[in-house]
């Protein structure tokens, strides 16, 4: 500190100074001398004192040093991964002051005082406006921490929120404001001009609020618009009183607006326990994600917002390194997928020991004892490290979780994988502008029909396999659920997405497959073939039947019945999207829409199956 011409006072006074100071005063004295003080000048084998405001990491890891001086966001200032004050120092050496895990992480915290100030100032702004208490609020922009706060204010203020999904296009858009006579609506810049575009169509909606730059907490609010400058008091909903109306992305026909009151939130999360730190990205106008963020809020958790962009989601992991992750299996498949791919390729000596660290691992768990830290170590950390390394719990839910799968994260990850059952409307439907609908899902007695498939298991267990209303039959006879199939096949390294046809005029399956592009080309390298680009080589006969019969090997593993397994597939290099209306917000498929845009294709395939049917029989 002298070679920057530092004075002795001034260093003494400089907030490094501070610092150091405090640093001092949570060092431990050495073992061999108890009584004698211990100063900076230490160099090494010098532990931490716990301090009560270190938190839980002093406590329990003790390798934590609490400096002074709260940062205006109201978070300590904590140093992690430190045990002497040289080694705080050196950490960074380029910098005039030592900075904190808060200054130099990648995410801009907001601390629950600043979003308490902005929920009020959402809440007087809406007052201010002439919005009546009960009235319907619009929230159209994926995750970030004002939809939270606007969700929020809607309860304080006894307004109902109306998630838009962003994903499901202007149509539908439309259809939830007018059908739940939305007033006010909450967009950013890039979803106000697909409001714009039709505005006069919406005649029930007398304001909208633009989100909008990231320089400031609440931009949407300035004191123009009368929020902060007219602060309003709460004004508390009974739990009786509807939260929200809490639209289904559907698989079918318009969406499905589900009533919810306060109660029923409350009602799903009151059991919950805490957690330390999540990541949100799952669609937050889907309840899944709805209830997790309220349970998460009532803790006091900290929560990080992904960037926007799925492809960047496993940056924003490692970044975040989240205790807590919800995910739907799509994205577990994958997981599941890229990873044991990796390890057959790998081969030799890597494979083997993988796989001696799998099977001592599980056979640990399913003993109910610990399994040996040594696997972490030499195998599962890398893995760990893909998710941040530090997740402890994994849900699943949206649809049926394979049960190999499930295993695989609970070895690989050494964590709980817990999957889930529900879906919007078990909260207690109270809708009544649809009563047909509601006819068709609550019968007489009050029972609510949920049209799901399920599977009794040993021990009087149910697992729900499919919906009803995904359940057909072959020719033959045989009813078939789709999405079980899908399921199996998901293991296949070739395959990225899967959808499994058929229909009662025909006696086999067909598929349709997204392919992995990667795998796909390692493979054509590796049999010399040729190509100009992806499409090319999915329509090469050569590639179909790599793909079909890596499918067979795969559903023969799962045990699959003979009707259940595909007999035709067709590679295609454009994926399932949301943006080519083929999946649901939660990454479902949407059976009829794949079924028409795939529809010369499934054609294709039967005839084929027909014309070898046909000179089989000649022969």
């Amino acid at each position: 500190m002298r070679g920057n011409g530092m004075g002795r006072e001034e260093e003494g006074n400089s907030p490094m100074g501070r610092r150091l100071r405090a640093v001092s005063a949570h060092l431990l004295p050495p073992a061999s001398t108890p009584t004698t003080t211990t100063t900076t000048t230490t160099t090494g084998g010098v532990d931490l004192a716990a301090n009560p405001t270190a938190g839980e990491y002093a406590h329990v890891q003790g390798y934590s040093a609490v400096l002074p001086e709260k940062l205006q966001t109201g978070k300590w200032n904590v140093y992690r991964n430190a045990k002497t004050p040289l080694r705080l120092i050196d950490r960074f050496p380029d910098t005039p002051d030592i900075a904190t895990l808060h200054d130099n992480f990648v995410y801009k915290w907001m601390t629950y005082g600043e979003a308490s100030t902005n929920r009020t100032a959402i809440g007087s702004g809406l007052i201010y406006h002439g919005i009546p208490e009960g009235a319907c609020i619009g929230l159209y922009f994926i995750n970030r921490p004002e939809w939270i706060i606007v969700d929020h204010a809607c309860a304080a203020y006894s307004f109902v929120s109306v998630p838009l999904y962003d994903t499901l296009g202007p149509d539908a858009v439309q259809f939830i404001v007018n059908h739940a006579t939305v007033e006010a609506i909450f967009c950013v810049p890039q979803t106000l001009s697909t409001l714009l575009s039709f505005i006069t169509q919406m005649p029930c909606v007398r304001l909208i609020v633009v989100i909008g730059g990231d320089n400031a907490n609440m931009p949407s609010t300035p004191t123009s618009t009368g929020g902060k400058m007219s602060s309003r008091p709460f004004r508390p909903p009974k739990p009786e009183d509807v939260a929200t109306i809490c639209y289904t992305s559907g698989t079918t026909g318009t969406p499905k607006g589900v009533v919810l009151s306060h109660r029923n939130l409350i009602a799903n999360v009151a059991g919950s326990s805490v957690v330390i730190k999540y990541i949100s990205y799952l669609p937050l106008a889907h309840i899944y994600e709805r209830v997790n963020q309220i349970a998460l809020l009532h803790y006091g958790v900290a929560i990080g917002f992904y960037q926007g962009d799925n492809l960047k989601l496993m940056d924003d992991l490692a970044a975040l390194r989240p205790t807590v992750f919800s995910s739907v299996p799509r994205l577990y498949n994958r997981i599941y997928a890229a990873i044991t791919n990796a390890v057959k390729e790998s081969g030799g000596l890597k494979e083997r020991l993988f796989h001696a660290a799998y099977n001592a691992k599980r056979q640990a768990i399913m003993n109910g004892r610990n399994p040996s830290p040594m696997w972490d170590k030499l195998v599962f950390n890398k893995i760990k490290a893909r998710l941040g390394g530090r997740v402890r719990l994994m849900s699943s839910g949206a649809s049926p979780l394979s049960a190999d799968v499930m295993e695989f994260l609970r070895v690989c990850f050494g964590c709980l994988v817990i999957e889930g059952y529900g879906m919007t409307e078990t909260s207690c439907v109270i809708a009544t502008m649809d009563c047909d609908d509601r006819r068709e899902v609550i019968d007489e007695d009050g029972w609510l029909h949920t049209g799901d498939i399920g599977l009794w298991l040993p021990g009087g267990r149910l697992k729900i396999i499919d919906r009803k209303k995904n359940i057909f039959k072959l020719a033959q006879g045989e009813y078939i659920a789709p999405e079980k199939i899908e399921n199996v096949y998901a293991k296949c390294k070739f395959i990225a997405q899967c959808f499994i046809y058929g229909d009662s005029l025909n006696s086999s399956l067909v598929a349709v497959v997204a392919v992995e592009p990667e795998v796909l080309k390692a493979w054509a390298a590796s049999e010399g073939i040729q190509y100009e680009d992806l499409r090319q080589l999915c329509a090469d006969t050569r590639a179909r039947a790599a793909v079909l019969a890596d499918m067979d090997s795969i559903g023969k593993e799962a045990q699959l019945r003979g009707f259940e397994f595909a007999k035709a597939v067709t590679l295609v290099a454009e994926p399932f999207t949301l943006e080519n209306g083929l999946l649901t917000p939660t990454f479902k498929i949407k059976r009829p829409q794949a079924k028409a845009y795939f529809a010369k294709e499934i054609a294709d395939m039967y005839a084929q199956l027909r014309e070898a049917e046909s000179t089989k029989s000649k022969l």
